[in-house]
């Protein structure tokens, strides 16, 4: 991200969470998520794993994976990119993976593809936080497609048996798979993401110039020993596998893939120009609406009951967005809450509920 876009998102950014307060002891939940602008193809790549083809020099590289906590931990020390087309029917998507020692065991569909290293892509078209999509990948292209109905955090249920229609996956190996006697270079990877696959219903969710999803991209790197030439997890003192690394696109700020809210902007662009993303009035407003979910979800961890009043979750009933006054509400029982913030001048806004779910007001 260029210095002038980080600025312009920064200004942007309401000015009580860049005073720290009323966000104070919650900026890791609140640092800008990354943008990427995806141009549009009419002649698609060919899904390979080689990604080398022409029409990925359309595509630009997005900036080297980080801790999934951001500046909470050590940059990573493996380097992952990603790069994004789309066109009439599909969403394509390029990784670079380097690793000098690839290795991949899980063979079937649909197991826990996060047990070996792998890359997984992760889809929100509405930016509802609900009806996602996960895509799981090892360097063998063994594949883990599910979909959740809302995130674990809410009681929401991955349903495993969801395939994604259609799509298409190559993994090149740049080097030799499971092979502990030489040095790779690390693996490559090509999708095709259809469109259909990631809509609900019978209405297929196809974007239009200026649309935005939200999207990440996380990398789980497992350290491994070599024992009798063979790859093996490193243990701890008592036996058990060391913790996996977790590397994303855009920082999570929490050890948890599942907030899609953090989540960063895919904009979807036809013009071929650099265009600049900033979010907008409606993402500043949803904001105050996180703001009061986290303070709620973590009241209630503590409590086992929601609080009642803005008041005291220290969240003003006036919030002034570029100049504009905002209203917000809120009603909450012992056991849920909904809260909601509205435009002044034009009486729209947005909700949230103990779910997570975030609503359109009219």
């Amino acid at each position: 991200m260029n210095s002038r876009l980080t600025l312009i998102i920064l200004l942007l950014l309401p000015v009580s969470l860049r005073a720290q307060s009323p966000f104070k002891g919650f900026e890791n939940l609140f640092t800008p998520p990354k943008i990427y602008t995806v141009n549009y193809v009419k002649t698609p790549p060919v899904i390979d794993g080689d990604i080398n083809d022409a029409v990925w020099q359309q595509a630009p590289w997005t900036d080297n994976f980080r801790d999934i906590e951001g500046d909470l931990k050590p940059e990573p020390k493996l380097q992952t990119n990603v790069k994004m087309l789309w066109g009439d029917t599909c969403l394509y998507i390029a990784a670079k993976i380097m690793d000098p020692h690839v290795w991949a065991n899980i063979k079937q569909h649909d197991q826990i593809v996060f047990f070996d290293n792998d890359f997984e892509v992760f889809i929100d078209p509405n930016n509802t936080t609900h009806q996602y999509f996960e895509l799981e990948f090892n360097a063998l292209n063994t594949v883990f497609d599910l979909f959740l109905n809302k995130p674990y955090r809410n009681g929401g249920s991955a349903m495993f048996g969801w395939n994604a229609p259609g799509l298409k996956s190559a993994v090149k190996v740049l080097g030799t798979l499971n092979n502990a006697a030489d040095v790779d270079k690390g693996w490559t990877i090509e999708m095709a993401i259809p469109y259909r696959a990631i809509s609900i219903g019978n209405n297929i969710q196809t974007p239009a110039e200026g649309v935005t999803w939200r999207i990440n991209f996380s990398r789980v790197e497992w350290d491994t020993n070599v024992i009798d030439g063979k790859y093996v997890k490193a243990k701890d003192s008592n036996g058990r596998n060391l913790p996996e690394h977790n590397w994303v696109w855009s920082p999570q700020g929490i050890i948890n893939m599942h907030y899609p809210e953090r989540w960063g902007y895919l904009l979807f662009n036809k013009a071929y120009t650099n265009a600049d993303f900033v979010p907008s009035y409606a993402e500043q407003q949803k904001q105050y609406l996180w703001l009061a979910y986290y303070k709620q979800k973590k009241w209630a961890d503590e409590h086992h009951n929601y609080i009642a009043t803005l008041k005291d979750l220290d969240i003003g009933k006036v919030i002034y967005i570029a100049s504009r006054i905002n209203d917000v509400r809120m009603e909450a029982t012992a056991h849920q809450f909904m809260v909601s913030i509205k435009d002044g001048y034009e009486n729209t806004g947005w909700s949230i509920n103990q779910d997570g779910l975030i609503s359109e007001i009219n």
